[in-house]
C-alpha cells in the first residue's frame, strides 16, 4: 500500500459513519447474541481457536452480521477477503479463488471470503464457489438477511453451517450507545454532550434492534444539535424523533419476516385474541406491506377456521377487502381492523376445511364412478332418450321440502365429509344434519 492509499484508508476510516467505527475489533467488544458467542459456544471457540469452517450468518439488519465478520478478520490467520455479491461477478470470484489456490500452495495460508448479501448471487455464481469450498481452497462466510435456505443452492447450504442472528435487544443497543458516547478514539467521547437517560431509553426502544439504526440516529442527532453557553450539545428527545422520522421496523415485503408477521397475524386471530391481531395488523401496515394481502389472508381465515361456526365471519372479510378497494389507506385500516377483531371474536371451527380435504382426497385417490343417471342433466333436448333425470326426486314436491335420496356417485355411497362442530351457528347445522340422516344425535366428530 502507497502513501496516499494508506492516507485514503485512514481519512475514510475517521469520516466513516459512526455505526462503522464503533464495529468491534474483537470477540469481547461484540455486543450481543450471547446465543451463538456466548462463553464456550461452538462459534467462539472456532474463532478463538481460528478453526472456524465455511457459515452462513443469517438475521435482520444491524444484527451482527459484518461486524461478527470483521471480527473474524481481525482474528484469523488466513487471508482475509471481502466482496459484496450485488457488486461482484464470476470474473472477480475466480481471480480470489485462484490467488487462494496459490498462497495455499506456495504459502500453506488460508483465504476466507466474506460474502455480504450472498442471496443476491446467482446459481452460476454459487456454483464458482462450490468446488472450491467443498476442496478447502475457499472457507466462506455469507451474510444475509433472507432465509438461505429458500436463496441459497442446496448444494453450497450444505457444506455450509447455518449460524442465525437474532434481533439486539433494547440493553444490547443501549449498552452500544453508551459505549459510543464514551469512546474517545473511535466514538464520540471528544464531544461535550448531554443527554438523559431518557432519551437513550426512548432510542434503544424505537431503533427495532437495529445497532446501526440507533448509532446513525444518534450521531446526525449530535451532529445537528446546536451547543449551548457552555459549548456542551444537547441532545433532545425532539431531535431524536426528528432524526429517526419514523420508527425502525424490519420488514421485507417479499422476504421470510413477511411470512412469519403474516403467520402471527393469522395464528392470533385464530387462537381469539383481537389485542395481537391488531398489534401485527399494525406492524404490518406501518412497514408497508400490501393491505390487499393481509384482506386476502383474512377471507381464507374466515371459511378455513371459521367457517359455518359464524357465517357472517366470510361477508366480514369480503367487505373489508371492498371498502379497502373504495377508500384506500389509511383509512380503510378501520374496516381492516373491524374485520381483525371480529374474525377473532368469531367462533371457530375447521369443519369445512376437514370436510374438502377429504372430499378431494377421495376424488384424488379413489374410484369415483360415474354420475348416477337420475342426476343427470334433462334440460336439453332428447336428454330423457338417454334416460337423464328419470327417477330424479324433486325435494319441492315433499312436505318439509325434502326426500330421502342418494346423490353420491355408487363407489362412494354413504360417505361423510361434513361434520359440524358444536361453536355458533354448526350447532344448528348439527341438529339438521341428525334430523335429514336420521343419525344419533351423540355421533361425535372423526379425528
Amino acid at each position: 500500500m502507497d502513501l496516499f492509499s494508506y492516507s485514503m484508508e485512514k481519512r475514510l476510516k475517521k469520516e466513516a459513519p459512526l455505526a462503522v467505527r464503533m464495529r468491534p475489533r474483537n470477540l469481547d467488544e461484540f455486543v450481543g447474541q450471547e446465543q451463538i458467542i456466548g462463553p464456550g459456544k461452538f462459534l467462539r471457540r472456532a474463532i478463538e481457536e481460528d478453526k472456524l469452517g465455511s457459515i452462513i450468518l443469517y438475521g435482520p439488519p444491524g444484527s451482527g452480521k459484518t461486524a461478527l465478520a470483521h471480527v473474524i478478520s481481525n482474528t484469523t490467520s488466513a487471508n482475509f477477503v471481502q466482496i459484496n455479491a450485488v457488486t461482484s461477478g464470476i470474473g472477480e470470484i475466480k481471480e480470489i479463488i485462484e490467488t487462494a489456490k496459490r498462497d495455499l500452495g506456495m504459502y500453506g495460508k488460508k483465504t476466507i471470503l466474506f460474502i455480504d448479501e450472498i442471496h443476491r448471487f446467482n446459481k452460476a455464481q454459487q456454483d464458482v464457489l462450490l468446488p472450491q469450498v467443498e476442496n478447502g481452497i475457499i472457507t466462506l462466510i455469507g451474510a444475509t438477511t433472507e432465509n438461505p435456505y429458500f436463496e441459497v443452492n442446496p448444494p453450497l447450504l450444505s457444506r455450509a453451517r447455518i449460524i442465525r442472528l437474532e434481533r439486539l435487544t433494547k440493553d444490547d443497543i443501549k449498552e452500544i450507545l453508551f459505549r459510543a458516547l464514551n469512546d474517545k478514539e473511535r466514538g464520540l467521547g471528544n464531544e461535550r454532550i448531554k443527554i438523559d437517560d431518557t432519551v437513550i431509553e426512548y432510542l434503544s426502544d424505537v431503533s427495532g434492534g437495529d445497532a446501526r439504526v440507533a448509532l446513525n440516529t444518534l450521531e446526525l442527532a449530535v451532529l445537528t444539535s446546536k451547543e449551548n453557553d457552555c459549548g456542551v450539545k444537547e441532545v433532545s428527545l425532539d431531535s431524536i424523533k426528528e432524526c429517526l422520522q419514523k420508527r425502525s421496523i424490519y420488514y421485507d415485503k417479499t422476504g421470510d419476516n413477511h411470512y412469519d408477521v403474516i403467520s402471527a397475524f393469522i395464528k392470533s386471530i385464530r387462537g381469539s385474541d383481537p389485542d395481537a391481531a391488531l398489534h401485527w395488523l399494525a406492524r404490518m401496515l406501518e412497514a408497508g406491506e400490501d393491505p390487499k394481502f393481509i384482506c386476502r389472508r383474512m377471507i381464507i381465515l374466515a371459511s378455513e377456521d371459521i367457517g359455518l361456526a359464524d357465517p357472517n365471519a366470510l361477508i366480514i372479510a369480503v367487505s373489508a377487502a371492498h371498502a379497502l378497494e373504495y377508500i384506500g389507506l389509511p383509512e380503510a385500516k378501520f374496516a381492516l381492523a373491524q374485520a381483525a377483531v371480529y374474525l377473532s371474536l368469531a367462533p371457530k371451527s375447521n369443519s369445512i376445511k376437514k370436510a374438502v380435504e377429504k372430499a378431494v382426497f377421495d376424488v384424488r385417490n379413489k374410484d369415483i364412478g360415474a354420475v348416477p343417471v337420475y342426476l343427470r342433466d334433462a334440460s336439453y333436448t332428447s336428454a330423457s332418450k338417454l334416460g337423464h333425470g328419470n327417477g330424479y326426486l324433486y325435494p319441492h314436491d315433499f312436505p318439509g321440502n325434502y326426500v330421502k335420496q342418494e346423490y353420491m356417485p355408487e363407489p362412494l355411497r354413504g360417505s361423510r365429509y361434513y361434520y359440524p362442530g358444536d361453536n355458533g351457528m354448526e350447532r344448528v347445522f348439527r341438529s339438521r344434519i341428525i334430523k335429514i340422516k336420521g343419525e344419533n344425535k351423540n355421533t361425535g366428530n372423526p379425528k
